[in-house]
């Protein structure tokens, strides 16, 4: 792939909205089909410009949330706007490019028939047309392959005929369901740059993904939703919270030094000459140290343990499946 998005002849610079319009918004959204509750409540706010994260486990709601933004689905109740405009608008949708998790096109088309045919739903000119196929053909890693039938295509060229069909009129708001799914490292590291140089045009993506290690990198907001209801949101450094542990390296760990460092702390593990000393706060690390080698222990590292994404969304989610 690419690893920037290039203006491009004919580039349809970001509309915005009037000041203080979101990219899209979710007001107390419920989706019940039958008596089953998708979404419960569900409220968030995506500014335009961001890269934000739509995280949790299978079942959650995430790609339920997904369709009503994009007029697929209704919602029992609530209200979603995008780019300021109610969601399933014509005049929303066509601002909208769209990958979803699960997609299948005419196999016995080419990649370049397709992404003509989505290009026209799209609106884009037919004399702009082909400049725009090889430039998104060539943005996610298939320049050359466009006359190839979809049929023969791998996995991972699916997927990124997929997001090539989603980028084929120049959206304001890319909804990006699970986009990494088929790809290799490599694939997802080119989808990785695609995303940032999405950013860096002004474009908003939502990302439904639970490979958390790729949201973030790539996201500047998460939102984490459990059982249909949005149980946590904000940046990522806020969601992980501060480290509230000390990684501590000694030359031998015995009883003495845990009943000593038991008075700063509660030791969570222990390995070989490495433990872990859950804090109130990590001031107190200066004190462990000097304890430490008070005591006649060789102090080899200590250092502030910072909670990871995957820790949080584990302490937060109950898993989605029922």
């Amino acid at each position: 792939m690419a690893d920037r998005v290039e203006a491009g002849p004919g580039r349809r610079a970001p509309q915005a909205g009037p000041p203080g319009t979101a990219a899209l918004e979710l007001a107390g959204v419920h989706k019940r089909y039958g008596r089953h509750v998708a979404l419960d409540d569900v409220t968030l706010r995506v500014e335009p410009g961001e890269v934000f994260g739509f995280l949790g486990p299978n079942g959650a709601g995430k790609t339920t949330a997904v369709k009503i933004l994009t007029g697929l689905v209704h919602a029992s109740a609530g209200e979603a706007r995008v780019l300021g405009r109610p969601a399933g608008e014509p005049a929303a949708r066509r601002r909208i490019g769209y990958l979803p998790e699960h997609f299948r096109f005419q196999d016995w088309a080419t990649g370049t028939a397709l992404l003509d045919f989505h290009g026209r739903l799209a609106g884009v000119p037919a004399a702009q047309r082909p400049a725009r196929i090889a430039e998104v053909l060539e943005l996610v890693g298939l320049a050359g392959r466009g006359g190839q039938r979809i049929r023969t295509y791998s996995k991972g060229m699916s997927q990124r005929i997929g997001l090539a069909q989603a980028l084929i009129g120049r959206p304001e708001l890319v909804l990006l369901d699970e986009p990494t799914s088929a790809l290799d490292p490599v694939g997802r590291r080119e989808v990785r740059d695609l995303i940032g140089g999405l950013r860096a045009q002004g474009v908003t993506v939502f990302l439904n993904s639970h490979l958390l290690s790729e949201v973030e990198l790539v996201c500047d907001r998460v939102a984490v939703i459990d059982r249909g209801r949005v149980v946590r949101s904000g940046r990522l450094a806020d969601l992980a919270g501060s480290a509230t542990a000390l990684r501590v390296v000694v030359d031998r760990v015995d009883p003495p030094l845990l009943e000593a460092l038991g008075r700063h702390g509660r030791v969570r593990s222990v390995q070989g000459g490495s433990l872990t000393l859950l804090v109130d706060d990590v001031e107190v690390a200066a004190a462990v140290a000097d304890c430490t080698v008070r005591a006649g222990y060789r102090l080899f590292q200590l250092v502030p343990v910072q909670r990871t994404l995957e820790e949080a969304f584990l302490g937060l989610v109950h898993g989605g499946d029922r």
